[in-house]
């Protein structure tokens, strides 16, 4: 499964820096102490920029904020270090991390660098051959008990008070209302729609742990030689403390059925809709036997998840279209507000996620 030529070789590779958010080579050479680097980019991701350095013998993943963004708070490299810094003791499959600078001269923005990870991360289509139904199904169930174990850390022992838990969904609600308008670039009434929905129907506060709050296959590491068993979890710039239910609400979110319509098949994240894969009810089935948790029908928190993912795709479509990004990639990032808005209106009108 991991020989030459294996399909799983080609599931995560870093590929040529795309233009424009080139690093510069030898400045981060100096700030490591190495004589040189190579430097690599990750293709996938619409936020922070993820790079893989090469030197010295050494592996390294370097984390910046994308070029031309203006959004500070959701791109805070030395938030994201520290909680690596003290979750890495309590949940090894966050990677470690190195090292941190604030100094904008080396690469014009804050980063960080942490070890890497090796392990395949399934990207949208992965080969049928490799995701077969019985590894779809494994996959799924440690996705979700891989998602109750991190809610069932003790965040106050390993120091990771870095949010404010009460009050907390209401202010996601606001805020990424606030962050769609902000970004305005087309008339949805979808958005509109949900916008006054999610304000009216505000849940009672279900808890508060740790959250990730981008859950997803594509942020998960897998053993190369056991698709079914996670060993990192990626991308913790949007981690807090929180409504437990909302991180599971984002996950479904980001959760693609194989009979889901065209529309959104079009848009589906990550291949969680392969054969065998677990439904959305049976993704909160699950995580309800593991931790024991009133989940309730999970609307509330579906409806909210594809309503903030529309917003991070506004957000980005309407960087592109003020020409602070010029990655094509972006240029449709439009229709998928749409159809995540059309979708959460959907499972509104008939109740159920």
């Amino acid at each position: 499964m991991t020989g030459g030529g294996s399909p799983i070789a080609t599931i995560d590779g870093a590929r040529a820096v795309r233009p424009g958010e080139e690093l510069d080579a030898r400045a981060l050479a100096r700030f490591l102490g190495w004589d040189e680097v190579r430097v690599t980019q990750f293709p996938s991701g619409h936020s922070n920029l993820t790079y893989l350095v090469e030197g010295g013998g050494k592996q390294l993943v370097l984390r910046r904020p994308p070029f031309g963004s203006k959004v500070k708070s959701a791109h805070d490299m030395g938030r994201e270090f520290k909680i690596l810094s003290r979750l890495h003791a309590v949940y090894p499959a966050a990677p470690k991390p190195v090292a941190y600078t604030e100094d904008t001269t080396i690469l014009g923005a804050p980063f960080y660098v942490m070890e890497r990870i090796v392990g395949v991360i399934l990207r949208k289509h992965p080969p049928a051959e490799l995701l077969t139904p019985a590894v779809a199904r494994g996959l799924g169930e440690a996705f979700v008990d891989n998602l109750a174990t991190l809610h069932g850390l003790d965040w106050r022992a390993a120091g990771l008070d870095i949010g404010k838990p009460e009050g907390y969904v209401e202010r996601q609600v606001s805020g990424w209302a606030d962050r769609y308008r902000n970004a305005h670039t087309d008339d949805i009434a979808d958005m509109e729609f949900l916008e006054k929905w999610l304000k009216e129907h505000l849940p009672r506060e279900s808890g508060a742990t740790l959250i990730h709050n981008d859950y997803k296959y594509d942020n998960l590491v897998l053993a190369a030689d056991d698709l079914t068993r996670i060993i990192g979890v990626l991308d913790w710039e949007m981690s807090t403390v929180g409504d437990p239910l909302m991180d599971l609400g984002t996950a479904l979110g980001y959760w693609v059925e194989l009979n889901d319509p065209p529309e959104l098949q079009m848009v589906a994240f990550c291949a969680t809709n392969y054969p065998g894969s677990l439904t959305r009810q049976e993704l909160v089935a699950r995580y309800r036997e593991r931790t024991g948790r009133d989940t309730g029908d999970m609307l509330f928190y579906y409806a909210f998840a594809l309503f903030k993912t529309a917003g991070v795709a506004q957000q980005i479509y309407y960087r592109f279209k003020q020409g602070l990004t010029h990655d094509e990639r972006f240029a449709m990032m439009i229709v998928g507000v749409k159809v995540l808005s059309q979708t959460a209106v959907a499972a509104i009108q008939r109740g159920h996620i």
